[in-house]
């Protein structure tokens, strides 16, 4: 258990949410391969356009109590400027926007009481070698599961196991980031946190603790969870996250009678139980409702199942957090597919609060 120092956020209000949105707006697709197609300035256009009032209506019609915006991903295109990061990773013209989409998303969202947490990895992008390389994210064992793997960048200075000083130097770009939004920004979800013994569970900082602190420096109350990568049952990874990160993709848990054993192993059960809190954190689930994490022409799913499922994660005392793809061109940038929002207002009269 956290010593009683660490502050623990108040998770009430997420679990009276029941539900909410996360959209992937990248640079390229989720945990794809390679650069992205586009200059710096390519991308200061694409984040000027994006219409913070269009999406604020959008969420605010389909009643959704909160969204989860990616800063970045494995492009090094943020979309959020920051100094730290900057002088961290020198190059003649940033990857990081000049715009504040954070901020600004958080200004327009307020007057609905629609509530901003944010989405970063645990590493570098690892297709900016500039970036893994100025952050000091070389590490020297197998990191292929970041997508960083040996010859992608030098390691004349080698690392310590640990990623000290990388973790030290990561640490910093989020608390810049965290002291700034304050309390617009009310959590994180940080992902690839796969090397945790490695990296985070350590009695000294940098560790799971420090992490956390880093992401609250702005904000105490922010919601922090770490993922694991795809877990059923859905699993507390660290006892410094306030909630689980809960990824699923095609295997969804449910609650499961503990007499139900398996037929030809007595012994064994058939899943695990659900229960409001895993370990010392909220229970939490996120899923895509395309068919691939910001993809598809529709939801994979009818109204019926999706609103569902949710209400069985929520009679559960869980919450859950529904992927939908996002525009990005044109008058659609920043906007929710059309073929989408039906069943986000068909969820979001099932919840009203």
């Amino acid at each position: 258990m956290p010593d009683q120092t660490y502050n623990r956020a108040d998770t009430t209000w997420f679990r009276e949410a029941k539900w909410g949105v996360l959209v992937h707006y990248l640079a390229a697709p989720p945990s794809s391969m390679g650069l992205a197609n586009l200059t710096a300035d390519d991308w200061n256009r694409q984040i000027d356009a994006f219409d913070v009032e269009g999406l604020a209506a959008q969420l605010a019609d389909a009643q959704a109590p909160y969204i989860f915006l990616t800063l970045g991903q494995n492009t090094g295109y943020f979309c959020s400027p920051n100094a730290t990061y900057d002088a961290l990773v020198p190059r003649a013209t940033s990857r990081l926007s000049k715009r504040d989409l954070v901020a600004d998303l958080c200004a327009a969202l307020a007057p609905h009481g629609i509530r901003v947490l944010v989405y970063l990895p645990s590493h570098a992008p690892a297709e900016d070698r500039l970036a893994v390389e100025g952050l000091k994210c070389t590490p020297p064992w197998d990191a292929s599961a970041w997508q960083l793997r040996p010859g992608r960048y030098a390691t004349d200075t080698p690392c310590d196991e640990r990623l000290t000083e990388f973790q030290h130097n990561w640490e910093a770009v989020i608390r810049e980031w965290s002291e700034r939004w304050g309390e617009n920004v009310h959590g994180w979800w940080i992902d690839g946190c796969y090397h945790a013994d490695k990296m985070y569970r350590h009695p000294d900082a940098p560790n799971f603790r420090s992490f956390a602190e880093a992401m609250k420096a702005g904000n105490p109350d922010s919601l922090v969870a770490f993922n694991p990568g795809v877990k059923v049952p859905v699993i507390c990874w660290s006892e410094y996250e306030d909630y689980t990160a809960g990824e699923v993709a095609d295997a969804f848990p449910v609650l499961m009678d503990s007499h139900w054993n398996h037929p030809n192993k007595p012994d064994q059960y058939w899943g695990m139980p659900l229960q409001p809190t895993v370990g010392t954190a909220q229970l939490h689930l996120l899923t895509f409702m395309g068919c691939y994490w910001c993809g598809g022409h529709a939801p994979r799913f009818p109204d019926e199942l999706a609103i569902g499922y949710t209400r069985h994660i929520n009679d559960c005392g869980g919450v859950i957090t529904w992927d939908v793809p996002i525009g990005k061109e044109g008058d659609r940038n920043g906007l929710l597919p059309e073929a989408f929002t039906p069943q986000l207002r068909a969820l979001g009269t099932a919840f009203a609060r």
